[in-house]
């Protein structure tokens, strides 16, 4: 994983929860992660990784990626042992 990618998954970890993280940066790092990402409807993105399946909601009109899904993607990656 790329320096940038760790900085972003750091991010990711921090408390309070960080509301300045871009979801561009979030999508890179699932790709680092091996994931695959895909368009579905709306602004949605389907990401697969660990053998499951995760639909998010791309942030606009602003490219910041909300609280509640940097809690959200925190909890999943933690609970797959993925931690800085």
């Amino acid at each position: 994983m790329k320096r940038k990618h760790h900085k972003i998954l750091e991010l990711i970890f921090n408390r309070p929860v960080s509301g300045s993280i871009k979801w561009d940066d979030v999508e890179a790092l699932f790709v680092a992660l091996g994931a695959k990402v895909s368009e579905r409807e709306g602004s949605r993105v389907a990401v697969v990784l660990f053998n499951e399946v995760r639909v998010f909601h791309r942030p606009h009109p602003t490219p910041v990626t909300d609280k509640g899904a940097v809690s959200s993607i925190r909890k999943w990656l933690e609970s797959h042992g993925v931690t800085p």
